[in-house]
């Protein structure tokens, strides 16, 4: 890392919650919050204003302008800033709106200050960070050149259930759309996971992105 600090930005409406990670993030050495912000709507105008950040760290569940609009936005205006979400959910709905707004990061409110700074130390690296949530490999392809990855061999019925999968229906509620049984779409599912080597419906909404099969919104 270069002598430069990498300014932090944090938008999350706590205001104690605030206090107490401005305190640990100025800690990180190479790290410095220059602005704090109580949702999307404040911080989008106090961007207009302030130096830019490199990081800005988003609470998801936010008045005026919650994590997933105020990422949204960031991704289209200001690409150059990185956005890492900062959240008490864990579910994958909430982990792929998240992604599809432009997410490079997703760190629980819960984390252990370590993976706080692991997250930090990754995205201004690799330009990523997303944990055990899905395979770094998977990942990394979203920032590569596509003509350097290698094809995965995805028939149309599997192509058709990734872009069911990259929305908030349910795996039976998949099923009943593509008028299929729900153990074939459990086939399908598994199947997926081995080809394109993750665990989660979260690596396979990063695979859809990456491939054109859904767009970032």
């Amino acid at each position: 890392m270069s002598g430069r600090k990498i300014n932090v930005c944090l938008v999350d409406d706590h205001k104690l919650l605030r206090k107490g990670m401005v305190e640990l993030i100025d800690g990180f050495t190479g790290y410095q919050v220059i602005g704090e912000c109580n949702n999307g709507k404040e911080f989008m105008t106090l961007l207009k204003s302030m130096e830019r950040p490199d990081i800005a760290l988003l609470d998801i569940n936010m008045p005026e302008m919650d994590g997933y609009e105020t990422a949204t936005h960031l991704s289209q205006d200001y690409p150059e800033i990185k956005v890492i979400a900062l959240s008490m959910y864990d579910d994958e709905k909430s982990i792929i709106r998240m992604i599809k707004a432009g997410a490079r990061g997703y760190v629980l409110k819960d984390a252990d200050p370590t993976e706080l700074r692991k997250a930090f130390d990754d995205v201004v690296s690799k330009g990523y960070y997303y944990s055990d949530l899905v395979s770094g490999v998977l990942v990394q392809s979203l920032h590569d050149d596509p003509g350097t990855q290698k094809k995965i061999n995805i028939n149309d019925r599997e192509a058709e259930f990734l872009k069911f999968a990259c929305t908030e229906l349910t795996y039976k509620e998949i099923a009943d759309r593509m008028c299929l049984a729900p153990r074939t779409i459990d086939g399908y599912r598994e199947a997926l996971f081995e080809k394109l080597n993750v665990k989660s419906r979260v690596g396979l909404v990063m695979y859809a992105i990456r491939n054109g099969l859904v767009k970032m919104e």
